[in-house]
Parts: C-alpha cells; structure tokens; sequence
C-alpha cells in the first residue's frame, strides 16, 4: 500500500493526526530553522509552548540560554531573540537552548502529545523525507502558521518535503495538499520573500536571519525530531555530525 501525506498549518491542526500520523513541524521563520540549527551545532534545544513552561524548565537545566520570542516581542529575562543567527554567535557554545516562539513551538508542543514528530526547515527539507519514507504511512506535514495565516515559507517548506514525500512513494492524502505541491514545485528557494514574514524581519532590522535562511538552503544532510521534549538528531548522517558539533564544542571550549 502506497503511504500518503498531507499538508495542514496551524499548532491546533497537530490534534488531528497524533494518532497514526508521522508529524513534520515547520516554522522557517524561525522556530524550526533556530531549533535545527542550535542542534546541529552542538547544543541541546528544547522548544516550549509558553514563556512560564520556559522559565519553569530553564529552573532545572545547568546555564540555560532563554531564547525567543512573543508577538514578536523578547519576552523579560530571555538572553537572545528567536535567532539562528543569535544562537550561532553566542560565545558560550555548551549551554543548553530553551526556545519559545509565538507559533513553532507551540507546533511541536501539541505535536508531541502524540507519536513520532519530526522539524524540519529549508535545510533539510529532503533528508527529512527520506528519514520518514518506509518507516511511517501517514505523514502530516504542518506548517506553524502566523497571525492566522499559513505563511509563504512554510507553505514551500511543507510543499517541498511532501513533494519529496511523493517522489519516494506516497501519495497526497488531498486535493489541497497536491495544489500546494503543484504551486510551489520548481520554484527558488527565495519564492517566498515577498512575503508578510521576510517584510517583517526587514522593517524590524532582523535582515542577517533572513540572510541566514536564504543562504543555508538543502545543504544539511540530517533529520531532527523531537523525543522527550528535546530536538535530537535522527537516523543516517547524525554521528558524523554529532561528531563534527562536538569537536566544535571542544574548540569553543578550549
């Protein structure tokens, strides 16, 4: 039997498929992008779904970097933005992440009350699929979404891995999932930045994240998910790079 895949967005769609469904939460701007990318660095990464979950886990966590955002907004006594960019600057490369965004985390949070949950972002759109292809039959692909909207990045992002997702087998699930594979199949990966969300970080003077994003496209060969609460690396490819984190953790510490 064919698997099939589908496309949603929204924290509150993930209800809907934590039974019998692989999930795959994507925020590109910017929750799964940090998360992924905290993680592939080196660090641990612990997305949460309210700033008092955040301060709350941060308690029992050795020097925890408070990472994130509300409404836009860094929340009082939070160290860094929702940032790749902040979380690869910051000097103290071993310190344990805790990230809060208005919508991504949320997504994992409810995603992660059921079975297997996967993040995934611009770079690793297609090993993320070839992770999940033969493993699970059903795969939701949902998109965090933003102030109501399925917005343009999440809608490529989440048509890419359902594409690829289809390319190795599966079916979509409906007519909505394979429109949205359709409109966003052979497009550059800079589609999207025309958009509320790149407007955004532009006219919020955040421009090196949307830099960040439109210049780290499918070049990490990994997949993440979310076990315990925690963004892990997941299948083929993660000992070389857990390998490679580490000895950039001993350079840094040094």
């Amino acid at each position: 039997m064919r698997g099939t895949v589908v496309i949603e967005c929204f924290p509150e769609s993930a209800a809907r498929y934590r039974e019998g469904h692989a999930i795959v939460a994507i925020d590109v701007v910017r929750a799964t992008t940090t998360a992924i990318i905290a993680v592939a660095a080196g660090r641990r990464c612990f997305p949460v779904p309210t700033v008092a979950a955040a301060h709350d886990l941060a308690g029992r966590l050795d020097r925890p970097l408070l990472a994130g955002e509300q409404g836009g907004a860094v929340p009082p006594g939070f160290d860094l933005n929702n940032s790749p960019v902040e979380i690869l600057a910051h000097p103290e490369a071993g310190r344990p992440v805790v990230l809060l965004s208005t919508s991504g985390t949320r997504l994992c949070h409810e995603a992660a009350k059921g079975g297997a949950v996967f993040l995934a972002c611009l770079r690793n759109h297609v090993p993320t699929a070839r992770r999940l292809a033969g493993r699970f039959p059903r795969v939701a692909v949902i998109g965090a979404g933003s102030r109501g909207e399925f917005r343009e990045e999440d809608q490529l992002c989440c048509a890419w891995v359902a594409e690829a997702l289809v390319g190795l087998g599966y079916a979509p699930k409906d007519a909505r999932t394979a429109a949205l594979i359709e409109r966003w199949h052979g497009v550059p990966a800079d589609a999207w930045t025309g958009g509320r969300s790149a407007d955004y970080l532009r006219r919020s003077g955040q421009t090196e994240d949307l830099d960040y994003v439109l210049g780290h496209v499918a070049d990490l060969d990994a997949a993440f998910a979310l076990r315990d609460g925690e963004v892990v690396l997941d299948g083929p490819g993660s000992l070389a790079l857990a390998g490679a984190a580490r000895a950039r953790l001993e350079a840094a510490d040094a």
